[in-house]
């Protein structure tokens, strides 16, 4: 079968839609699938092209046996929500249109998190009368809403207004927490066309390692306590309050060995970079992205990975992917996002969770980690067999299963 996927987000990129669909397309292709992949110039998180890579009309390439075009589109930081709109606009222009030059496609995938990449998907699946698959990643525009970018307005009721309809189109939604397909079917969609596949971890990439020696020097972590938020620092992950925990920390004589570091870009970094000046704060280590291939290296670092996203009650039914890596990993979590995720947290005793924003407790937790080594133990032992149950690999199967028994159809 060939499975035509549109994503504004693919790898060299490194964050979790890029991830995901890279590892789901490249098992599709061991199985046997044709895959072809229509993105854009990589580009994210900052809005600059990656180097070797240019902004044109259309460019393609081969990875890993799957055929990517990558077409232009407006490029813009991560940052304000008029610019990127207008970027998640050419795009489902241009792909759309890309599309269109794909012959003899079987079903067609249009992810979110925004939802005008599965415009694209549900305008190419009529215009081919092919089949199309909604992959929903996030509860867009209602996230918008939950972080502050833009109140309750006319323009955030003619995107709901547009969801709805991508939502009732969709011949399947694939969503990747079972608390979206419960929303969903509140809202009056069909309940029987909604199937879960959750995030996962690569295995094969995210496996028990020792802490990287040379790292250890370059950044001074020798003999550290080392606690770290490696992702997108945006306005949905309020990580504010890992700075105040630092401040706090810094404040006691019995934790000057804990140092906490931030991996990532996003469009809060630079002020939480101000921020954490201002707070005079010595144990924290801000660290730019790092290319896909390095990622592993610095969650080595990690004594602990801190997960965390601000408190509002839509992301009481996200699950953050990193949570998967650091089962794999064998890395304890602090989990500071309820819900879904924090349940799983729990059920598999791979860490503690905290409340949202509440930085006390999450300076608590930190000490308790540090002071029990027992305890750490006892979840290190525990990520790795947790993880398998959440191997990508067999998840992407299970995908590609839903998507043959379209094809059928």
């Amino acid at each position: 079968m060939h499975i035509l996927f549109l994503t504004d987000n693919f790898p060299p990129e490194v964050n979790a839609p890029a991830s995901r669909t890279f590892e789901h397309c490249r098992e599709w292709v061991r199985e046997g699938a044709q895959v072809t992949v229509i993105t854009c110039a990589p580009n994210f998180p900052k809005g600059a092209v990656f180097e070797g890579y240019h902004n044109r009309l259309w460019q393609s390439e081969t990875v890993e046996g799957i055929r990517v075009i990558r077409v232009w589109s407006y490029i813009t930081a991560n940052e304000g929500f008029v610019k990127r709109i207008l970027d998640y606009l050419s795009f489902m222009a241009t792909a759309t249109v890309a599309a269109l030059f794909v012959r003899r496609v079987d079903v067609v995938v249009g992810t979110s998190p925004q939802f005008f990449t599965a415009c694209a998907a549900w305008a190419t699946g009529m215009l081919k009368r092919r089949p199309w698959v909604f992959e929903l990643r996030d509860l867009w525009p209602e996230s918008i809403k939950a972080v502050g970018a833009m109140q309750d307005s006319a323009a955030i009721r003619l995107l709901e207004r547009i969801e709805l309809f991508l939502y009732r189109k969709a011949d399947r939604i694939v969503a990747v927490t079972h608390a979206f397909k419960d929303t969903l079917a509140r809202r009056g969609i069909d309940s029987a066309k909604i199937e879960v596949v959750t995030n996962g971890v690569d295995l094969g990439n995210f496996r028990p390692m020792p802490k990287d020696p040379a790292l250890v020097r370059e950044l001074d972590l020798e003999g550290c306590f080392v606690a770290g938020y490696i992702g997108t620092h945006g306005m949905a992950h309020g990580l504010e309050t890992l700075l105040e925990a630092a401040a706090s920390l810094q404040r006691r004589p019995d934790t000057q060995d804990v140092r906490l570091i931030f991996l990532g870009h996003g469009a809060e970094k630079a002020a939480l970079v101000a921020l954490s000046e201002r707070m005079g704060l010595s144990n924290v280590l801000f660290i730019d992205s790092v290319p896909k291939s390095e990622v592993a290296r610095y969650w080595s670092l990690l004594d602990v990975s801190i997960i965390h996203l601000r408190k509002t009650d839509l992301f009481d039914s996200v699950i953050p992917s990193k949570l998967f890596e650091c089962m794999g990993m064998a890395i304890p979590v602090l989990h500071g996002v309820p819900g879904e995720s924090a349940e799983i947290v729990r059920r598999e005793d791979v860490g503690e969770v905290f409340e949202s924003s509440n930085a006390a407790q999450l300076e608590t937790a930190l000490v308790r980690l540090r002071t029990e080594p027992e305890r750490m133990a006892r979840y290190r032992l525990n990520g790795p067999v947790a993880g398998r149950k959440y191997n990508r690999t067999d998840l992407a199967h299970k995908m590609l299963e839903i998507l043959k028994k379209l094809q059928r159809r």
